[in-house]
């Protein structure tokens, strides 16, 4: 049996891993579109522009029998011949893992906006952050702030332009938002205004007015990476849609990472999640199924964490836009939020600074939690 992965990220490192870890003894080809072998992604925004971080991963493909193809990018795919396409031509398979990621979203105009999304834009990126660099952001998103975190310890000038009324307001909702205005005091935060397009000096606003800047970096979203799927047959619904096994509408085909969007029984909808940790343990559950193990379903509860400003968020479950924010409160400037749906079921939950926090809370949204709703707004009541 011959498995091919199709992508150089942590997902198509961790299928390498966890297959060989589960007994896979086949043929196992690694297509990764860049030149690098795969590496963290997380890190390029944080540490990474400070020089203070190899984001290599160490997975031994030499030792795990690995046919790696770095700077081969996959350009089509066709199911009915079990072919993957490539420039060097395609690339056969009995059973499939896309682990391609997403892409930035770029911004009208020039070239010259960076979007930090590889190991290459992250370094060119670094050595723009000098000493008085004007640096226009486009997005005060969680990349946006770990971007300007960085630009202002290189001592650059910093401009945020967001559209919304608030950092995070696409994120988190806009009075969860502006509770992080006060963070970027030293960024000129520009709040309710677009970017019209990205000129050779800098960005033009939807007000007309013209900013020049040494270096733009666009941090507006990503979109999963698909385009080379058109024809497949796969179904695609932002990204490719998975069961909770992840696999996709071939039986042959599993995706996983930040370009699947997986069925979630705990939600009972279809999630796509984008986040470090489902490209971290979804792997297994492929693996499992691929060696014939007990299918096991991918349902962990979502978990990401930024570093900005000097804090560390971390952010556990999913909610949508119908539920509550609540805003929960405790001594010397510490508070916290979550989230509840319309039944009081905890559906999220933000923690600022307090990591143990953060670990109670992942189990109380796992565990199906109904807090207390005055008891939900203190940060010291437990949440279950």
């Amino acid at each position: 049996m011959k498995v091919v992965i199709v992508g150089g990220g942590l997902a198509g490192a961790r299928c390498c891993e966890t297959l060989r870890a589960n007994g896979f003894e086949g043929e196992i080809v690694l297509l990764a579109a860049e030149e690098h072998l795969p590496y963290d992604r997380p890190p390029l925004t944080k540490a990474a522009l400070k020089g203070e971080l190899n984001t290599q991963l160490r997975t031994d493909y030499d030792a795990l029998k690995i046919d790696v193809r770095t700077g081969t990018a996959a350009t089509g795919l066709d199911t009915s011949a079990k072919q993957v396409h490539t420039a060097g031509g395609p690339v056969e398979y009995d059973a499939l893992i896309i682990a391609t990621g997403a892409a930035p979203i770029r911004l009208p105009g020039s070239e010259r906006q960076l979007a930090v999304r590889t190991v290459d834009d992250s370094r060119s990126l670094r050595e723009k952050l000098v000493p008085g660099a004007k640096v226009v952001l486009v997005g005060a998103s969680w990349i946006g702030a770990e971007v300007a975190t960085a630009a202002l310890a290189a001592g650059a000038e910093v401009t945020c332009i967001e559209s919304g009324p608030a950092p995070l307001g696409n994120a988190l909702g806009e009075e969860i938002g502006k509770r992080f205005v006060d963070w970027w005091s030293e960024v000129d935060l520009r709040l309710g205004i677009g970017v019209r397009e990205v000129t050779d000096t800098g960005v033009t606003l939807t007000t007309g007015e013209e900013i020049s800047a040494d270096v733009v970096v666009a941090g507006v979203g990503v979109r999963p990476d698909v385009a080379w799927l058109g024809g497949s047959g796969l179904e695609i619904d932002r990204g490719i849609v998975v069961d909770e096994n992840l696999r996709t509408s071939d039986p042959h085909v599993f995706a996983v990472g930040d370009v699947a969007v997986r069925w979630s029984p705990r939600a009972q909808e279809r999630l796509l999640v984008e986040h470090w940790d489902d490209a971290r343990t979804g792997p297994d559950a492929i693996a499992r199924t691929l060696t014939g193990g007990e299918s096991v379903a991918h349902d962990p509860v979502p978990y990401f964490w930024s570093d900005q400003f000097g804090h560390k968020l971390q952010y556990v479950g999913h909610h949508s836009s119908t539920d509550t924010a609540v805003v929960r409160d405790g001594v010397d400037g510490k508070w916290a939020a979550a989230w509840v749906d319309d039944s009081g079921l905890l559906t999220a939950h933000l923690s600022i600074d307090t990591p143990k926090l953060m670990i109670g809370a992942r189990a109380a949204v796992s565990a199906g939690a109904r807090p207390d709703a005055l008891a939900l707004r203190d940060i010291a009541q437990p949440l279950s």
